[in-house]
């Protein structure tokens, strides 16, 4: 790598890569065949292979290493079904390094100075354009038949996509909004929203929150404050300047951040939420989930994640209500963890059997049942009465039907690190009293400062 090269990945890759919380083979398609590795997938009609990094063979046997975000079960149990199942057949082993979320970011950005980065990426969705615009990954291309894109949700392709070309797949997608105590809403007379085109009015949700402590509830919203900075801030707190007809970036261009982050929409709503933290209604103490499942607070503005603790917690008490609007609508968060594979892969075919496996009908339920989330494919989403109309989490399909009107994804640009790093300090700083014009006018310029020292981040 070259000296240039390393310095602009420490600049722009060292911020997007801080500490974060948050989350088939070929030859078993119909579109592939062979345990010896050989493959139809992404041929033309007269035989040849399409463009792409896949050449229709794997040239095995081929270890591959997987960085992973999780070490749960899920995961570990896929990569042991692949490698017991179609990897055998194939020639294919894959070993997970077991990271944990603490230290993964670290580790990949460590591998991406070092050239050493491992055959397949677990990554969340929006650190996947700034690896693209480096070239740590590679697009997909070939590898990837058409009748397996068709299964997928649109929102997994569209994060999944950079400059016009698919670099990566995900098992699942996201959900945002409030989880609330259906009794304690009843039990202030207030109305509660069948669905995001019935949003509270930020109007609305202040009396909720007021009414709420005035009956005796202290700090009424988690909005899990204790997972400090990181990627959950702008995940689920950049929707408010969204929501209110602002937005973190340009994104006509994403050149600037000036007259969007820092509009007067903008610092209107981010005064509100700043209000909400004075005056004592939000928790801003809580130190793990429990002020939740114990029924300390009655509402929780949190993503998909906490589905399945709540539930066991609340029963047939537990409700999603969409976030609130700001004046332009509700809007929520989109996007997560998705399979990339890396420039430096061993064997493109071999790479691809895996992700095609993991983000196979059975796996995405193992391994979206495991995240609480949405499945990314229809087959699967459709199976679950979860997200059927009536069901608890129906509205984070809604939502991602709605998209990019209700559901949006992070800014598909490789300085949303900048962007990341940027508004969680500011959010930070505005809930312990800063000026939140000046707050936000200093997230515009280190943005923006960013953008400029980058060239504006031109495509390679």
């Amino acid at each position: 790598m070259s000296s240039s090269r390393l310095s602009r990945l420490w600049r722009v890759m060292a911020i997007v890569f801080a500490v974060t919380l948050i989350a088939a083979a070929c030859g078993d398609d119909d579109d592939g065949e062979s345990s010896e590795g050989e493959t139809t997938d992404g041929e033309t009609s007269d035989g040849e292979m399409a463009d792409g990094p896949c050449d229709g063979e794997i040239d095995g046997p081929v270890t591959l290493t997987l960085t992973a975000h999780s070490s749960g079960d899920a995961y570990t149990g896929s990569v042991a079904a692949f490698n017991e199942g179609p990897g055998a057949e194939l020639g294919v082993t894959v070993e997970l390094i077991d990271l944990g979320e603490s230290a993964y970011e670290d580790f990949i950005v460590a591998a991406a100075a070092s050239d050493d980065l491992p055959d397949i990426i677990d990554m969340d969705g929006p650190f996947l354009y700034n690896f693209a615009w480096n070239g740590f990954v590679q697009p997909l291309g070939n590898c990837v038949p058409d009748d397996k894109l068709a299964g997928f949700l649109p929102s997994i392709i569209e994060q999944g996509t950079y400059n016009d070309e698919l670099y990566s797949l995900g098992s699942f997608d996201s959900g945002m909004g409030i989880w609330a105590k259906r009794s304690a809403l009843e039990a202030v007379d207030a109305r509660i929203p069948a669905d995001s085109t019935e949003a509270w009015t930020v109007e609305e949700f202040d009396q909720v929150l007021r009414d709420l402590q005035a009956s005796g509830i202290d700090a009424p919203l988690d909005i899990k404050w204790w997972y400090g900075a990181g990627e959950w801030r702008p995940y689920g707190f950049a929707t408010i300047v969204q929501s209110a007809g602002g937005d973190i970036i340009d994104r006509s261009d994403y050149q600037t951040a000036d007259g969007f982050l820092n509009s007067p929409e903008s610092v209107e709503a981010m005064t509100q939420f700043q209000t909400w933290a004075n005056d004592g209604l939000i928790d801003l103490e809580a130190v793990d989930d429990n002020n939740f499942i114990e029924g300390d607070v009655p509402l929780s503005w949190v993503g998909h994640w906490m589905y399945d603790d709540y539930k066991a917690a609340a029963g047939d008490d537990l409700v999603l209500v969409p976030l609130p609007d700001f004046g332009d609508g509700s809007k929520a968060g989109m996007g997560s963890w998705n399979w990339a594979m890396s420039s430096v892969a061993a064997d493109a075919d071999a790479v691809w059997a895996f992700i095609d496996f993991v983000t196979s009908p059975d796996q995405v339920e193992l391994i979206a049942g495991a995240e609480s989330a949405v499945p990314a494919l229809t087959s699967v989403l459709e199976a679950d009465p979860t997200f059927q109309p009536g069901g608890d989490r129906y509205l984070y399909v809604q939502n991602l039907e709605a998209a990019p009107d209700i559901a949006l994804p992070r800014p598909a640009t490789p300085a949303y690190g900048a962007i990341r790093n940027a508004f969680s300090d500011a959010l930070a700083d505005i809930v312990t009293g800063a000026d939140v014009q000046a707050t936000l006018d200093t997230a515009v310029a280190e943005i923006d400062a960013d953008i400029e020292a980058n060239e504006g981040y031109p495509i390679n």
